[in-house]
């Protein structure tokens, strides 16, 4: 074998000049390409060579699950959040802690960077929790901070086909059952606070701890009633709402008085039938592209509330048009907006939901909204009754036989028009029931004597109007008999 020598090494000229002429080709090479291939080519040729050589081929997949699919809360999110607070280990370093005021139990959640080793049938997986913010402003120059949220799922890419046709259904199903078991109801409202889970997005969340019920409401028993029957066939409906091709809500206008129940009669639906609420206030919004956003963020099982629907917002598209005005762009809220939210195609991206408008005048909403499919059941909220007066005292006071004041108290109710709240108020005062009955007698004597004044007052004022009415209209009626004579004398002169 020949030994390799320093007699043998090219001469530091030669090398020297090799360098300079490989150097030379490469920048005339540069030159050409720089001149004759687009830059975006190039980076695309360099970022493919780099990956090829430098990259090693990667037996790993990896799923993104993002937060939200479109404008609308994806489902597997929601369930994977759920799902993998029930499998941190020991090992984990951040977690987030929270509890509301009235939860036995703190809610234990992962933080953003953490990362959570999940076993399924042999198969290994690796959840990974992102969350990133980021700050943009409105068209109207309000700055608004957003949250982007999303778990990363990596395992073997040979058990792709099992984690898609398995695991994932596994996890779904889980959740739903976690859900279940430990259903707190909520009420949301626009994003303005974060909920347990560490966002919330468009809507945030508190605990609904309303302790209203069907039983305590002192409302007509027959109305009560019917109302009940209808909730138990709505949401037995599936079938029926999909055989008649109607998306799977109903709607219901409260209205009545101030006082007289409606947000304990929507506490009350809740908790029977175990749906969050949502409550949205429209005065709130600046467009209906906003409205339908809101919309498909709602989930299913939900009550969505708008009270004051009369005078919470101008709804004045119809009349305005109907005048010979033009119809208002879709940056504004309209009327027409409102109605494709309740019952176009938008009310479809969902089911089994259910909205509820209040208002305390019924007779100044637009008919279009009051027609069925709309508002389907219109629930009257009246005065207090003899039925709703015996049913609050015995939840303030215990009472549950006659007591010596009831008579005296029923006769009263019939005529001074008070509400519920004003007879709960005054049961409230006092722990003694006779002296509390008592408190509520003089207090309905009053309100007596004051509705009485007030209906007085009101005949001697149409009294003193009517001569009035009457004198001014028959000085009118003399004033035309007079020009009427004048013209006629005129017209006989001429004649003759």
């Amino acid at each position: 074998m020949k030994m390799f020598s320093l007699a043998d090494m090219p001469s530091t000229t030669t090398v020297l000049s090799a360098y300079a002429s490989i150097a030379g080709s490469m920048m005339l090479v540069r030159s050409i390409a720089n001149e004759f291939i687009p830059h975006q080519f190039q980076a695309y040729l360099l970022s493919s060579l780099r990956y090829f050589f430098l990259s090693p081929i990667s037996s790993q997949l990896t799923l993104v699950i993002e937060e939200l699919d479109g404008i609308s809360r994806n489902q597997v999110f929601e369930a994977s959040e759920i799902y993998l607070r029930t499998k941190i280990t020991p090992s984990a370093e951040r977690l987030r802690v929270s509890k509301a005021s009235r939860e036995k139990n703190f809610t234990v959640t992962i933080e953003k960077g953490e990362e959570i080793v999940d076993e399924f049938q042999g198969i290994q997986l690796k959840w990974r929790y992102i969350c990133s913010e980021s700050n943009s402003n409105d068209p109207y120059g309000s700055q608004l901070r957003s949250e982007h949220r999303s778990f990363e799922l990596v395992f073997s890419k040979k058990h792709k086909e099992r984690v898609l046709d398995s695991y994932l259904p596994y996890v779904l199903n889980k959740s739903r059952d976690i859900k279940e078991e430990n259903k707190v109801l909520k009420l949301y409202t626009l994003g303005s606070f974060y909920d347990d889970a560490g966002g919330g997005g468009l809507w945030g969340s508190v605990n609904l701890d309303h302790p209203a019920t069907f039983d305590k409401l002192a409302m007509d028993p027959e109305v009560k009633k019917a109302l009940m029957d209808d909730l138990e066939r709505f949401v037995k409906g599936r079938e029926f709402y999909k055989k008649v091709g109607k998306a799977w809500k109903r709607g219901y206008l409260l209205y009545g008085p101030p006082g007289t129940g409606k947000s304990s009669l929507i506490a009350a639906m809740a908790n029977y039938l175990n749906f969050d609420i949502y409550d949205l206030e429209l005065a709130n919004l600046q467009c209906n592209s906003e409205l339908r956003r809101l919309l498909v963020a709602t989930a299913n099982r939900s009550i969505l509330v708008i009270e004051d629907i009369d005078c919470s917002v101008e709804l004045r598209d119809r009349q305005f048009a109907a005048a010979g005005g033009f119809e208002p762009p879709n940056s504004q809220l309209t009327l027409s907006g409102l109605l494709n939210f309740i019952d176009g195609l938008w009310s479809s991206c969902g089911d089994e939901r259910i909205i509820v408008f209040t208002t305390n005048h019924k007779d100044r909403l637009d008919p279009a909204l009051l027609r069925p499919g709309r508002m389907d059941m219109h629930i009257h909220l009246s005065y207090c009754t003899n039925y709703g007066f015996k049913l609050l005292a015995s939840n303030y006071l215990g009472i549950h036989e006659n007591h010596r004041l009831f008579g005296e108290i029923e006769g009263l109710i019939e005529n001074a028009e008070v509400t519920p709240a004003e007879v709960a108020e005054e049961l409230m005062k006092n722990d003694n029931a006779d002296i509390a009955l008592e408190g509520l007698t003089k207090f309905l004597k009053r309100k007596t004597m004051e509705r009485d004044e007030v209906k007085n007052e009101g005949v001697k004022e149409a009294e003193i109007q009517e001569p009035k009415k009457q004198k001014i209209e028959n000085g009118e009626e003399r004033k035309f008999v007079r020009r009427t004579l004048r013209r006629g004398t005129r017209t006989i002169c001429r004649r003759w």
